[in-house]
């Protein structure tokens, strides 16, 4: 990894799995990190440890829930009054395995893993450039192969297959369409965007994964350090630097989903994100 000290970094869901690791080893390498979770209290003991086991003291919480618009601006405001660069964005949190809608009517997984990151980021947009040279890192998954499109009528509603597991990649797919779009659109900017896939692994990520399934499939699985690897490698590594809106696989971009690399396909996602949440037209 590339030497962060003086660097400012916001990891979403960093109170555990490869978010948690991913903000370790950032502020393990002197950045300014900060944890932004929806559960302050599973996420305060988390900054307490890698505090403590960094010695670095420039970790803090910040309260986040991505399935809420209002939350989501409360702590892009936060954020921003505080008058701190941004010079990585790492959209970490996520879910998987979930049925619902969330609280602004978008099915769960699709509004959570995709809208929620997207408002943030543009939110965040003009501090992210101002701090460049700067990053913005989206943790997607293999899954988004298995996602034919964006059925835009279902996202608008409640999950709708048993498992969630087609919605869940159906919102991988957003976010490799989004880094790309985002890509187009700094192009010439000091800002550099990244989606990944961190390999498949046994974070908390499957915790409504039914209990009888859960340890079988963690089985075939990696540790959480291991799949932090590629969002540190694009969050810090010098050589990646100069690439943009490519999707990454074990530290090396990847060809994605034929779908993923259409532009017509992302500027149609862009479009619906902004006119839905009110940002990033």
């Amino acid at each position: 990894m590339g030497d962060m000290d003086g660097r400012v970094c916001v990891v979403t869901g960093a109170n555990t799995g490869i978010g948690a690791v991913t903000a370790r080893e950032l502020a393990r390498r002197g950045a300014h990190v900060v944890l932004a979770c929806r559960s302050l209290e599973r996420a305060n003991p988390v900054a307490e440890a890698i505090r403590a086991d960094t010695g670095n003291e420039q970790v803090e919480v910040v309260p986040l829930d991505l399935g809420s618009f209002e939350s989501v601006r409360a702590c892009a405001e936060g954020l921003l009054a505080r008058d701190l660069p941004i010079h990585v964005l790492v959209n970490n949190a996520g879910l998987a395995g979930t049925r619902g809608v969330t609280r602004d009517g978008f099915e769960l997984a699709f509004g959570t893993n995709h809208l929620g990151h997207f408002l943030l980021t543009n939110l965040l947009l003009d501090r992210i450039r101002q701090s460049g040279p700067s990053r913005v890192v989206t943790v997607a998954s293999r899954g988004h192969y298995r996602a034919r499109g964006i059925d835009y009528e279902a996202v608008r509603q409640p999950t709708r297959t048993t498992t969630g597991f087609p919605e869940y990649t159906v919102s991988k797919l957003a976010n490799v369409l989004f880094s790309a779009e985002l890509a187009r659109r700094l192009a010439g900017t000091n800002v550099t965007t990244y989606s990944l896939h961190p390999g498949v692994v046994a974070s908390d990520i499957w915790r409504r994964v039914p209990g009888l399934v859960r340890p079988i499939m963690k089985l075939f699985m990696i540790t959480n350090e291991e799949g932090a690897q590629t969002t540190l490698h694009c969050a810090t590594d010098p050589a990646a630097a100069s690439q943009t809106g490519l999707y990454w696989d074990q530290r090396k971009p990847k060809k994605p989903n034929p779908v993923a690399e259409d532009p017509a396909a992302a500027a149609e996602l862009w479009r619906r994100s902004a006119e839905w949440t009110g940002v990033g037209g």
